[in-house]
């Protein structure tokens, strides 16, 4: 099936992924408005997101993301990409029940959401994936390229993640073939930090504790010690994954403050804990190694509660 399906009759289309928009949900939308801006010049587009980080500059289409969504303006088509849940949606959250028709590029197995079109596939590597079975390869742009090849590349932990398997790296080639500068587009994006977030880094490291003889890793920063250290919650992408590094380590738990009383958890894990399970019975979602939700509350009860589901899990099996 090809996009242009879903484009028939259609004249106003708006693109919009979750709140808290990561490297896939940025790199679908911006890919698929890309390609639908190049091969499609009558549609009358919007790409709805929170404010990207500013290594995503470069990417083709970033001037065209509104942060804010007019009411008055109702499309024909909805397009939401990387949406695990209705309550995930970011800026376009109020679009859902206007727009003419709704349509859903997604890979989270939490996804429950019913829209007039949805295609959600759990094994695939990221949204950025599963747009791309929908677009014409012969009409994919390096510019459109970057955007997806970048998605895949995030959600994959440049292709260590599970998650990566043959396709991906089928169309993750596929991508390169259009010229795009893949090695720059890693380490920009995915490695390279600020001096503010290395220091960050080691700070949560060295306060990480330990939990069940071993098996399970945590942290938590306040809104207080981000601010000591000069960064945001913005910049606390890639700490949960260095802490399930730790040898010995199956669960990581990172808990961080995103605003007064509520803490973003975000859940990684090697082998044996589910996390999607863990994260939706907190109203969140994701995958099976990688997943997360955003709690009111005590911190330190957030803990210890996942730390018996956690145990409830392993004593089940």
């Amino acid at each position: 099936m090809n996009i242009s399906e879903f484009l028939k009759g259609v004249n106003r289309v708006a693109i919009a992924g979750h709140m808290h928009p990561d490297g896939d949900c940025i790199g679908s939308c911006l890919g698929l408005y890309t390609y639908l801006k190049e091969n499609y010049p009558d549609l009358q587009l919007q790409v709805y997101l929170e404010s990207p980080k500013a290594e995503f500059s470069f990417l083709k289409g970033i001037d065209a993301i509104r942060t804010e969504y007019d009411e008055s303006e109702i499309p024909d088509l909805l397009i939401l990409n990387d949406i695990s849940s209705i309550d995930r949606i970011g800026v376009a959250g109020a679009c859902v029940n206007k727009a003419g028709k709704t349509l859903c590029f997604d890979h989270h197995r939490t996804n429950e959401a019913a829209f007039t079109w949805k295609f959600n596939d759990p094994d695939a590597s990221s949204a950025s994936e599963v747009v791309w079975r929908f677009l014409d390869p012969e009409k994919v742009s390096k510019n459109c390229a970057e955007a997806l090849y970048l998605g895949i590349v995030h959600d994959t932990g440049v292709f260590q993640y599970t998650c990566t398997s043959p396709e991906t790296m089928r169309v993750a080639a596929a991508l390169m073939e259009k010229g795009l500068e893949y090695s720059r587009i890693i380490d920009e994006t995915f490695y390279q930090k600020t001096w503010a977030q290395n220091h960050m880094l080691g700070v949560v490291l060295a306060d990480c504790r330990l939990h069940l003889d071993g098996f399970v890793i945590s942290a938590v920063v306040s809104r207080e010690l981000m601010r000591e250290n000069g960064i945001g919650p913005k910049d606390m992408d890639g700490i949960v994954a260095q802490m399930r590094n730790t040898a010995g380590v199956d669960t990581a738990i990172f808990i961080y403050e995103t605003e007064e009383g509520a803490w973003k958890v975000s859940l990684r894990s090697r082998k044996t804990t589910d996390v999607s399970v863990i994260a939706k019975s907190f109203g969140g979602g994701g995958h099976i190694r990688a997943a997360g939700c955003t709690v009111q509350g005590d911190p330190e009860g957030i803990l210890e509660e996942i730390l018996g589901k956690i145990a409830a899990q392993t004593e089940s099996e």
